[in-house]
C-alpha cells in the first residue's frame, strides 16, 4: 500500500477582516490524504480557497486550527521534505536563461552543484525543451514558459508537487496539449501531485482522486476516485459521464449553500 505524503486533518484557515472585526473563515475543517505517486485534484468555484489550501501545505500560509503533516517520500535522499510549486503563471526570472532559472531553484534547495547540469538536462528533456538552456523566457511562448516552470519544479525532485491552475492562462488548444503531455511527464517522473483547478473536465481527465470543495467557508463535500485506466483519451465518453455527474452535484450543493 502506498504511503501518505500529505495528511490534512480538520484544517481551518482564517484571515483578518478590514477594521479588525471577526476573522473571515476561508477553510473550515478540511481533511484529505494524498498518497505517494497519486495525482489528486482540488476542484471548486473560483475564490473558494483551493489556492489557500495549497499555500498552507507549501508553508506560505499558516493554519489556524487542525493539523497538517507533509512526509518525505521513499525516494527522499536526505530525509527532508521537498515541495515543488507550479503557479498559474510561469514566474520565471526574465533576466536569467532557462538554464539559470532552473539552477536558481536547485541552489535554493541545496542540491549539490555537481548534480545541476544533469538535472537541468533531464527535466528539460522530459518537458520537451531539450536544447533551450541558453534561451531567455521572453523568447518563449506562454506554453513553453510553463513547461520551464514545470521542469524547474520537477528538478528539485519534490516529495509533493503542488500545481495551482497551471494551464488557466493558456489558450484551450495549448492547454489541451499540455494536459496530455503532463500525463506522459508524470509517468516518467513518478511524482506525487496535488492539483488545483475549477475545471471538472480537467480534474477528471488528470486525476486518480478528486476532492470537491464548496464555496467559503470551504469544505470538502465529496471525494471521488477516478477508476479509469491510463493512458486516458480526452474524448473518452466515460470521462464525460463522470464530469456530468459531478457538475450536477456541484450545482445542487451551491444551491443548498445559497438558500
Amino acid at each position: 500500500m502506498a504511503s501518505t505524503v500529505v495528511h490534512v486533518d480538520k484544517l481551518t484557515k482564517k484571515f483578518p477582516t478590514p477594521g479588525g472585526g471577526e476573522e473571515f473563515v476561508v477553510l473550515d475543517a478540511v481533511s484529505l490524504d494524498v498518497k505517494e505517486g497519486e495525482f489528486a485534484s482540488l476542484v471548486g468555484p473560483s475564490g473558494c480557497g483551493k489556492s489557500t489550501l495549497l499555500n498552507v501545505i507549501a508553508g506560505i500560509e499558516v493554519e489556524n486550527g487542525g493539523s497538517l503533516t507533509v512526509y518525505p517520500s521513499a525516494q527522499s535522499a536526505d530525509g527532508a521534505v521537498h515541495v515543488g510549486y507550479v503557479f498559474q503563471s510561469a514566474r520565471l526570472l526574465n533576466w536569467l536563461t532557462v538554464d539559470d532559472n532552473i539552477r536558481f531553484a536547485l541552489e535554493a534547495q541545496a542540491v549539490p552543484r555537481e548534480q545541476w547540469r544533469d538535472r537541468v538536462s533531464k527535466y528539460l528533456d522530459m518537458v520537451g525543451l531539450a536544447g533551450q538552456e541558453p534561451n531567455y523566457p521572453l523568447n518563449l511562448s506562454g506554453g513553453m514558459q510553463q513547461r520551464v516552470a514545470i521542469a524547474r519544479a520537477l528538478a528539485i525532485e519534490p516529495d509533493i508537487l503542488l500545481m495551482d491552475e497551471p494551464f488557466s492562462h493558456l489558450d484551450e488548444i495549448t492547454a489541451r496539449k499540455m494536459r496530455i503531455d503532463l500525463m506522459d511527464i508524470l509517468e516518467r517522473a513518478k511524482t506525487t501531485i496535488l492539483f488545483v483547478t475549477h475545471d471538472l473536465r480537467e480534474a477528471v481527465y488528470l486525476s486518480d482522486n478528486v476532492y470537491m470543495m464548496s464555496t467559503k467557508p470551504a469544505r470538502i463535500f465529496r471525494h471521488v476516485h477516478v477508476d479509469l485506466p491510463r493512458p486516458r483519451q480526452p474524448e473518452d465518453p466515460r470521462l464525460f459521464d463522470m464530469e456530468k455527474e459531478l457538475v450536477q452535484e456541484f450545482f445542487a450543493v451551491l444551491e443548498q449553500q445559497s438558500e
